[in-house]
């Protein structure tokens, strides 16, 4: 069986694209190479509109009205935010306080586990940062499965708190993915075969994506992470409790969504667009970046088999995308971005 860290090795990204920026060196500006001047220019259309609240629902997981708000919600936004999800508070500290020690060690140490150009996890910048000219003031840990082979070169007498934390929390995200996805997959009415597919916890693949945007010292002119949509099937994020998370809304623009507390973010991924036809949009997001905090974020993705089919669900007789395997996709959207979805429309 293919798994997606074999996806990720198959389509490499160029070496430059993979150390961050050394942010112990930061002199007071933003370095050229960082600098977003499409983030700056007056009168652009990039720019965050002040909006008073975030227009993402913050659903009750316990709520007996829950399964129609998030069918509702991923109907018209693609994202929504839950809580009351049974992750526990103390589980959720506990994995910022180990991302923080891990970001705040020196970046010479940080980068004994910097991952190679044709691996998925370890130290380094987004993948997506090969797609633009410009660097992103951003630094990332990517886990698929067990840390401990890393996790043992940073801290080789202190590692198993680090990976006992992460293992903890990736097996809520799976849970918690699971009656989420369940919920989702209900309102589309797909059938038991189908269901199983989406939501299969035997075959799924999964990756634990830790964020650390440092404090920029002139933020309008720096992005966090560049615009994009997620390529799985669904994504949760726990933004903490600093902002910096904005999504494109048709008719609004840029908008940030406001942290919850004990929330968790969860949006569609192009897997999931794919496979409900279109219905549930794809939300394209961005991360900015803030002069006095150092913001950390803590994404999960989920997505099927991917030696698997995918292809939008039986139940709609005008499918508008064309059936390919899962990793076919994942390889068409390494090599073209935003553009992968048009390339598959029928």
């Amino acid at each position: 069986m293919t798994t997606l860290s074999e996806v990720y090795r198959d389509n490499p990204v160029s070496d430059h694209h993979i150390t961050p920026l050394d942010f112990d060196l930061i002199d007071g500006r933003v370095p050229e190479s960082h600098l977003w001047p499409q983030f700056v220019e007056p009168g652009n259309k990039t720019q965050t509109r002040n909006l008073q609240d975030s227009p993402i629902p913050v659903i009750d997981l316990t709520s007996p009205d829950a399964r129609n708000l998030i069918g509702q919600a991923c109907e018209t936004w693609g994202m929504f935010q839950v809580v009351n999800h049974g992750v526990p508070l103390e589980l959720v500290n506990k994995v910022e306080s180990e991302s923080r020690r891990l970001f705040a060690l020196p970046t010479h140490e940080k980068r004994t586990v910097l991952r190679s150009a044709d691996a998925a996890t370890g130290y380094g910048s987004a993948r997506i940062s090969s797609y633009f000219e410009k660097g992103m003031w951003h630094e990332g840990f990517t886990i698929m499965g067990s840390c401990v082979g890393d996790a043992k070169v940073l801290w080789p007498h202190d590692y198993q708190r680090f990976c006992d934390t992460m293992d903890a929390y990736q097996n809520h995200m799976k849970l918690l993915t699971h009656n989420l996805l369940l919920i989702i997959l209900e309102t589309l009415g797909v059938t038991q075969e189908e269901m199983n597919w989406a939501n299969s916890t035997h075959d799924s693949q999964g990756a634990l994506q830790l964020n650390s945007y440092p404090s920029c010292p002139n933020p309008s002119q720096a992005v966090g992470l560049a615009p994009h949509t997620d390529s799985l099937l669904l994504t949760l994020l726990n933004q903490n409790d600093i902002s910096g998370l904005e999504i494109f809304v048709d008719g609004l623009g840029w908008s940030q969504v406001q942290p919850v507390e004990g929330a968790f973010v969860v949006n569609v991924g192009d897997l999931l667009h794919i496979f409900s036809n279109a219905k549930f949009p794809v939300v394209s997001h961005r991360a900015m970046v803030n002069q006095s905090k150092h913001r950390i974020s803590v994404a999960y993705f989920h997505g099927p088999p991917v030696d698997s089919r995918l292809a939008p669900s039986s139940k709609f007789e005008k499918p508008c995308f064309k059936p390919l395997l899962v990793k076919e996709y994942v390889s068409l959207k390494t090599k073209h971005f935003s553009k992968a979805l048009s390339l598959i429309r029928t």
